[in-house]
């Protein structure tokens, strides 16, 4: 804000005595003060003077015919105008300054006292404690519009906050009915489609005479494919149950070898189909841990399964260490690899690497998604190395003992409740 004293100043003198404005108005020139002076005789020529123009300092005369000066100042004030306002008066005392003060005057003067040094004193003291006032004024009147658009921002966010949160809320129950759906309907599909796989490995082993070459080959296509839906629908059911908290460690004591050489053999005819080397490379002094054997089993199958899928020549190697309290698996293989962009994904449910639609290998994209997950349940680390055209390395790491879980409270989901999700 520019000073007032920095430009011309609208003084308007309000006394019926002629003498009395004169003598103030040759005061005023002494003074280095630019001023314009309006003048009115009366209280009621003075507020039709305030209300058409706006002065920067006002002088009142005490003693007004009608009303008087104290007067005069209440109804000044009272029309909203701040402006300095200076009492003259020929006479007085010290109750009356106090009352015009009281009333909203700026200063009191006795018109004996005028003097070019007091009037420029006075009026450059009033101008100032107005302007500091303005400022002051101004600065509080920002802060409220200011607080008055915060608490309207604040609720507007908050009214987002909740609209998100009731969101958040619906798209929890739409997933959990989600993952119950594909829990309820894999097992509703596996029931049929063991029949199926069941009756195609009868005929395959009890009709090797009675069955035509081609009658033969379809009855394993039957069966070859039968056991890929199972397997795809295995992957839908355990992922859906991860999903909605309902699956489970069922730790026990096993043989870790005897455990990794069997599944290892019950892949090996998918190795030999491919012509691929299988091997297995065991450095346990002690082969004894506890741990959940469906599902340590099933990530074997998985990594396993993979190496084989996505190499077509070479060698697929699995190989357990100990580390004090810990175990390390690493199922490496000769294959495509992958890249490493593809590699911040490979965890992500439903991603596949060769996401292609003429894609040479099949699958839900859930295997490692699936794998990885159950490697969390059991409180280890999985991690994946892998340069294209060279090979992949998937290394398992977890603890020799995994802990039994409490069981949860009836209808109470094992897994936690997503980050953000609280809502009041």
């Amino acid at each position: 804000m520019v000073s007032p004293l920095s430009h011309q100043i609208k003084l308007l003198i309000v006394d019926d005595d002629a003498v009395d404005r004169m003598a103030l108005q040759r005061v005023l020139k002494k003074t280095k003060l630019d001023v314009l002076v309006n003048e009115a005789v009366d209280a009621e020529s003075a507020l039709a003077t305030i209300d058409q123009a706006e002065f920067d300092c006002l002088f009142l005369d005490y003693n007004l015919p009608g009303e008087d000066g104290l007067a005069l100042t209440h109804k000044i004030r009272a029309r909203g105008i701040k402006a300095p306002l200076i009492v003259l008066t020929g006479q007085g005392d010290e109750q009356t300054a106090v009352e015009l003060m009281k009333a909203g005057a700026s200063d009191y003067l006795p018109k004996s006292k005028l003097s070019a040094e007091t009037i420029s004193r006075i009026i450059r003291s009033a101008m100032r404690v107005y302007l500091a006032e303005s400022i002051v004024e101004k600065t509080n009147h920002d802060l409220r519009q200011k607080n008055i658009l915060l608490e309207q921002q604040n609720r507007e966010l908050e009214q987002q906050r909740q609209q998100i949160c009731k969101q958040n809320l619906q798209l929890q129950e739409v997933s959990r009915l989600k993952s119950e759906f594909l829990a309820t309907m894999s097992h509703e599909l596996r029931t049929p489609l063991n029949a199926i796989i069941g009756f195609s490995q009868i005929l395959t082993s009890r009709s090797k005479d009675t069955l035509s070459e081609a009658q033969k080959n379809m009855v394993s296509r039957i069966l070859a494919n039968g056991r890929n839906l199972l397997e795809l629908i295995n992957d839908i059911l355990a992922f859906s149950k991860l999903e909605a908290g309902r699956l489970e460690l069922q730790p026990a004591e096993l043989d870790l070898a005897e455990l990794v050489t069997e599944t290892t053999e019950e892949l090996r005819s998918l190795s030999d189909q491919k012509a691929l080397t299988l091997e297995v490379a065991l450095t346990l002094s002690d082969p004894r841990i506890t741990n959940d054997a469906t599902r340590l089993r099933q990530i074997l199958v998985n990594l396993l399964s993979n190496a084989i899928k996505f190499t077509d020549s070479g060698t697929v190697r699995v190989q357990v260490e100990e580390r004090k309290t810990a175990i390390v698996m690493s199922i490496s293989d000769t294959g495509c690899g992958i890249s490493a962009h593809e590699q911040l994904s490979i965890f992500d449910p439903f991603h596949q690497v060769d996401q292609k639609a003429t894609r040479h290998h099949p699958g839900t994209g859930l295997g490692l998604a699936i794998t990885h997950s159950l490697v969390k349940m059991m409180n280890g680390d999985m991690v994946v190395s892998s340069e294209e055209n060279v090979g992949t390395t998937f290394r398992v790491e977890i603890p020799r003992t995994v802990a039994v879980q409490l069981d949860p409270a009836p209808g109470k989901p094992t897994h936690q409740k997503p980050v953000g999700s609280k809502c009041s």
